[in-house]
């Protein structure tokens, strides 16, 4: 599938020397969902602003649909819808107004049918009418999302779409973004919430102070660098691992009544067989025996923790 957005080695470097983005290159895959996920401040909202033409780039090039975002800035932002983390809509006016209008910025003809259809698939119709200012913070976030799919991006960001909002709005965002995705709309969102990224995203990139770390397919992510965890529930309390359990690096719980085994899903042999004969040997009894698959979450603090030991 084609890139509809590329970038190279982009960096940017603030005033005073910080630098917010160092050489980063990435495509972006028409009709796909990436995830960026990161701490605080690391660069994930400065990548985004600088694709979007509203930060420039110290160096680098960036193109959304061809259009280079310095050199033809006009048709790259036209290809752009940006939902920003902070809510900034104006108080007094109209939802339909407001949506109206950031249609007309883009010096796109009325269609009212078309913002007709985003507000309803926004549950907004009903409140068309409503000040914004009389909405609640998560209906003002939606209003936020219809205006950046007033004038029919092919590109949409999300900046931390669902911080502050309930469960039931971040679920009912969520199927949204399917169905633009299914509309062929490409999605980049930038999230603190493992989840949404587990649970929506094609593709996850992981960045950590102004370094792109990975990018890579969630499934084959999960794959490579997913561990999975043999849980052994013992009859007994311990005070230690036994000494002829050492060479298995066995975690054990605070209340010593809980034995971990890390290993490798995929390899010829995962050592369990040879581990429950010498857990026998031991004389521990087991009450239960369970596994569990590394999530995303274990695989982006491992990530990050591997790439600040790199630096």
């Amino acid at each position: 599938m084609a890139a509809i957005i590329s970038v190279r080695d982009l960096t940017k470097t603030y005033e005073g020397g910080f630098e917010a983005l160092k050489g980063v290159s990435l495509d972006i895959e028409e009709g796909e969902i990436l995830a960026l996920l990161g701490p605080n401040g690391a660069g994930k909202t400065t990548l985004i602003s600088t694709i979007c033409g509203l930060v420039s780039p110290s160096s680098g090039n960036v193109s959304v649909g061809g259009h280079d975002i310095l050199q033809d800035f006009r048709a790259a932002r036209a290809m752009i819808g940006l939902v920003p983390q902070e809510i900034t809509i104006e108080p007094f006016e109209t939802v339909l107004n407001t949506v109206r209008f950031s249609r007309g910025l883009f010096g796109k003809p009325r269609d009212d049918d078309h913002l007709e259809r985003v507000l309803r698939a926004l549950s907004l119709w009903e409140k068309r009418d409503s000040r914004n200012q009389e909405l609640s913070g998560g209906m003002k976030r939606r209003v936020l999302i219809a205006k950046a799919l007033s004038h029919e991006p092919r590109v949409l960001f999300l900046d931390e779409p669902t911080a502050g909002v309930d469960v039931t709005l971040r679920r009912e965002m969520w199927d949204l973004v399917r169905q633009l995705r299914a509309d062929g709309v490409t999605i980049i969102l930038t999230t603190h919430y493992i989840e949404e990224a587990e649970e929506m995203a094609d593709r996850i990139g992981v960045i950590d102070h102004g370094r792109l770390l990975l990018v890579e397919e969630k499934a084959r992510l999960l794959h490579q660098l997913g561990r999975k965890e043999l849980l052994l529930e013992l009859g007994e309390s311990l005070d230690a691992v036994p000494e002829t359990l050492a060479d298995y690096a066995l975690q054990l719980s605070e209340d010593g009544l809980r034995l971990t085994y890390e290993f490798d899903a995929h390899a010829e042999r995962t050592g369990m067989t040879r581990l429950l004969g010498a857990v026998a040997a031991a004389g521990l009894s087991l009450k239960d025996l369970t596994t569990r698959q590394s999530s995303l979450e274990d695989v982006f603090l491992k990530l990050v923790a591997e790439g600040r030991d790199a630096q």
